[in-house]
């Protein structure tokens, strides 16, 4: 017979409560004895009825994660970390994507079967305005913002610091000797944070060194995908004075940067060094390895999750804002870790 709820609690020696609390994800349960519940489910393989817990408790165990497009490196990346935090406090995670959408971003936040679904929803929106979040009460459902955004304080919001993250990649360039550092990623026409403040670290970078900032050298990207890295660093190396190195606001644009530079007849590092966003692991394995920000992806998935569970079991929890650690890695594609092949801590 399938082990039972009781069957879990004689098992690790516990109340059973205290085996609901654990499986429910409510948050005031100390991490041994979450650990002690936790092995004894598995050692029982113990598979919770879902549908009698949700009448139960009020809670269906299943988190929501909506990000922009799940086909991104760092957003898979960053639901893979979601779903291993999660399953920590004993919850699923279900995953939907909105495309930039930003009636989609709307439908996803306040559609009405969102409560019998979901327990919370942790939320990456690119086109969704401050605005749309006042549509949302506070307390009808918890809810985590993911991404670089400026909110008004009421929500959880698990961030890096964008602006100094694009300062200190164009910093780790000039350091370098580069001189005429290009950038690719701007979005002039949309209102959403993340172009936005990578703009004001890159313009910021350049004016700590005393150059100006060139309106030549900064180039759009209607999306953050090789193809459109490729483009803008086409479009660079046909200037008369082309740029010595380029700053590329994620990675995948870093990686048609690298290949338009070749194409081109030239090498990266040598004429063109070249950063990027994310550290996603094609990065790691490209050649040359590129130089890139890395962002702690486990460290937000874990503080996201965190910050969900704990607004689940109190929705009066103040709400904080968290930003998460940033590092830039020097690669070959800026000469390495003090000119040499490699991957260092710049």
């Amino acid at each position: 017979m399938a082990a039972t709820l009781r069957d879990v609690a004689e098992h690790a020696q516990v109340s059973v409560r205290t085996v609901s609390n654990v499986v429910s994800g409510y948050a005031h349960v100390s991490e041994k004895m979450r650990r002690r519940v936790l092995t004894a489910i598995e050692e029982l393989d113990y598979r919770p009825n879902p549908v009698a817990r949700t009448l139960r408790t009020g809670r269906t165990g299943v988190l929501a994660l909506v990000v922009p497009e799940i086909d991104l490196p760092y957003f898979a990346e960053l639901a893979r970390e979601i779903i291993n935090a999660a399953a920590r406090h004993g919850y699923r995670v279900m995953v939907d994507q909105t495309g930039h959408d930003h009636e989609r971003e709307r439908e996803l936040l306040t559609g009405a079967d969102r409560t019998m679904l979901f327990d919370g929803v942790l939320f990456s929106p690119l086109v969704t305005r401050a605005e749309l979040l006042e549509m949302q009460p506070a307390t009808t459902m918890p809810l985590v913002l993911l991404g670089e955004h400026e909110f008004d304080g009421r929500y959880d919001h698990v961030a890096i610091d964008n602006v100094q993250a694009a300062r200190d990649a164009v910093a780790h360039l000039l350091a370098r000797g580069r001189t005429r550092v290009a950038a690719i990623g701007a979005q002039p026409e949309e209102s959403y944070a993340t172009p936005q403040q990578r703009t004001t670290g890159y313009e910021r970078a350049l004016r700590d060194a005393g150059l100006p900032v060139e309106p030549e050298l900064m180039r759009p990207a209607a999306h953050y995908r090789r193809a459109d890295g490729y483009r803008a660093t086409e479009a660079l190396l046909r200037l008369p004075d082309r740029p010595d190195a380029i700053f590329c606001y994620s990675d995948l644009l870093a990686t048609g940067a690298m290949r338009a530079v070749f194409d081109a007849g030239l090498r990266v590092p040598e004429d063109v060094a070249v950063i990027g966003v994310d550290d996603i692991e094609e990065g790691r394995y490209s050649r040359p390895t590129l130089s890139t920000v890395s962002l702690d992806t486990p460290f937000i998935a874990r503080e996201a999750v965190a910050r969900i569970t704990a607004r689940i079991g109190d929705p009066d929890t103040p709400a904080v804002e968290v930003t998460a650690p940033h590092t830039v890695l020097a690669r070959e594609s800026t000469g390495g870790p003090d000119g040499a092949d490699g991957d260092a801590r710049a």
